[in-house]
């Protein structure tokens, strides 16, 4: 995949951090001990460090990891799969969203997780592997993740899998309830509930590659974590005890923005770090 942005901007994760915890600027700025003025200076994209890390404090948010977010002192290093793994990165609107293909050589066997805006490149590179898509994995059915998911399945017949909990996307989808497993030849998949940022938002846990992998969808991006105005504490408290907890060396594929490991969000996330 090529180099891709983060997905926000630090002013977004504090946005996203005061929405989600319910605090007014008018408490913040009281709170922080900053002018109300440098706050909103700040939530506009201004990297005052002395008042984001005095808000950062407040929002129980990292102060050295957002102030090296600010600065643009951070991108993730991104372990390599020789095979077995692609990712796809597709315009949607103003902004991108990504889909993700694992497959076993020897068995032919392939699933994807989610559509992105469009499937030609899954479908391209079923074709050239010469693999049978056995399963679509869906993270979630907000519109950009499920834009193609009616062509991806007609045109392979996969079978479309989705959390019990979320609303049912277009093409009718089989549900699992969460710890659900499957298997693509010698790969495992496991099925992680961790709603927030929709009802049922969906990780999964992969092993059998040459790195686990966590396909997160919006649960969580590289340095920050989606939005969610009414369900923040349960997005966050999923992000940390079903994601944070796996192994050190799981590489994350989220559903914005670019791959990343456990172990780096783990220091350059500002919701996560310590």
């Amino acid at each position: 995949m090529p180099r891709i942005p983060l997905e926000d901007n630090f002013n977004d994760v504090i946005n996203k951090a005061q929405r989600g915890l319910k605090i007014t600027d008018d408490d913040l700025a009281r709170r922080a001990e900053v002018s109300l003025e440098d706050l909103t200076a700040v939530k506009a994209g201004k990297p005052i460090d002395a008042v984001l890390r005095r808000v950062a404090r407040h929002l129980r948010l990292s102060p050295d990891a957002l102030e090296a977010l600010a600065h643009k002192r951070w991108y993730p290093q991104i372990p390599e799969f020789p095979r077995g793994f692609a990712a796809f990165n597709t315009p949607h609107g103003d902004m991108t969203v990504n889909s993700y293909l694992i497959w076993d050589p020897r068995a032919g066997l392939a699933a994807a997780f989610d559509t992105g805006a469009t499937c030609q490149g899954m479908l391209d590179l079923l074709d050239a592997e010469r693999l049978t898509l056995r399963y679509v994995f869906l993270t979630h059915t907000h519109a950009d993740h499920v834009a193609d998911l009616e062509r991806l399945a007609a045109s392979t017949g996969a079978e479309v899998w989705s959390s019990e909990l979320e609303p049912a996307p277009r093409v009718g989808a089989r549900t699992f309830r969460e710890n659900a497993h499957f298997h693509v030849g010698e790969i495992a998949i496991k099925t992680l509930l961790t709603h927030g940022h929709s009802p049922g938002m969906t990780t999964y846990y992969v092993t059998g590659l040459s790195w686990p992998l966590a396909v997160v969808g919006d649960a969580i991006f590289a340095s920050s974590m989606g939005g969610s105005a009414t369900h923040f504490a349960d997005q966050f408290r999923n992000n940390r005890t079903k994601i944070l907890t796996l192994p050190r060396d799981t590489v994350l594929a989220p559903g914005h923005g670019p791959l990343t490991t456990l172990a780096q969000e783990k220091h350059h996330n500002p919701f996560f770090a310590r």
